[in-house]
């Protein structure tokens, strides 16, 4: 979101510590590493999904140095695709806030470098893939699992935990949104009136297709495949396809991996190709036809 004059500053006069108690943000012997232990009252609602500020200095600050991390991200040249470790040093910095500020960021250390080339490059195999541009906005209440491939133009509002499991796909434009606004305008009061979002986890092994919106307190399950196009608006069953909008139950998808089928019922997905079966995302785009024409 595009910022202006700090609002609200009134709220950043008191913090809370993780154990709740309330404290000053005052510089004294313990200072970084207090504030490190400390989260802002304001921070805490917006994070628990409740009526927050968004125009405080400290929720300014942390879209800001998200906002410079993308642009060094999507700005990193031809070389982020060449390298699996400078993909992740770069996509790190959008993920990490700086060691004072670490209340919920990531901070996991890089591995140590080895002097083979390949053999360093190899202890990155397993980390996100991300391709730009992204555009997040704090970037610490996101959480990537291993072997996940976001596609360009992925847009994250993190107003509430953001989570994506292994080996979870996005397609091109994916827009995860787990920030909202009050619908009575009373209350909504423009760029001054309070916030409110809800976490969003999509769960492992999940396809999500192009140009697809999630909205605030959705959580997609195991195995999911979503069309191209939809916006889901309620939570998606596991290893079932979905499309439309809002996006609902096309079928439920045949596989190994789900506990709850019979071994003996299971078809290879490869096996599908050759029959003549459709695969999921084809289902789902003809569903998105049909209720884009109905």
């Amino acid at each position: 979101m595009a910022e202006k004059t700090s609002k609200n500053n009134v709220l950043e006069d008191e913090s809370t510590d993780v154990d709740g108690s309330a404290s000053s943000t005052g510089s004294g012997a313990e200072g970084p590493r207090r504030r490190a232990e400390q989260i802002s009252d304001n921070k805490r609602k917006a994070l628990n999904g409740e009526l927050y500020y968004a125009f405080t200095p400290e929720l300014m600050r942390e879209r800001t140095r998200c906002s410079h991390a993308c642009h060094r991200f999507n700005t990193a040249g031809a070389d982020l695709f060449l390298s699996t470790k400078l993909n992740a040093i770069v996509k790190l910095d959008i993920l990490m806030t700086v060691p004072t500020d670490s209340v919920l960021g990531n901070t996991t250390p890089m591995p140590p470098e080895y002097a083979d080339q390949i053999l360093d490059e190899a202890q990155f195999v397993d980390e996100p893939w991300i391709e730009p541009p992204i555009h997040i906005d704090y970037g610490t209440n996101v959480s990537l699992g291993q072997d996940v491939y976001i596609n360009f133009n992925c847009v994250i509002i993190d107003t509430c935990q953001v989570t994506i499991g292994a080996r979870t796909l996005l397609g091109p434009n994916v827009s995860i949104f787990s920030g909202t606004h009050p619908i009575d305008p009373a209350i909504r009061q423009g760029t001054a009136g309070p916030e409110i979002g809800k976490e969003i986890h999509i769960e492992e092994d999940c396809w999500i297709g192009g140009n697809v919106v999630i909205l605030p307190g959705v959580r997609v399950g195991k195995g999911a495949t979503v069309g191209a196009g939809s916006v889901v608006t309620k939570d998606v069953a596991a290893f079932t396809v979905v499309a439309g909008n809002p996006a609902r139950m096309i079928r439920k998808i045949v596989t190994k991996m789900d506990p709850e089928q019979s071994i003996d019922n299971t078809k290879d997905s490869s096996t599908d190709a050759h029959m003549g079966v459709k695969e999921p995302m084809a289902d789902a785009i003809d569903e998105s036809k049909n209720s884009a024409s109905s």
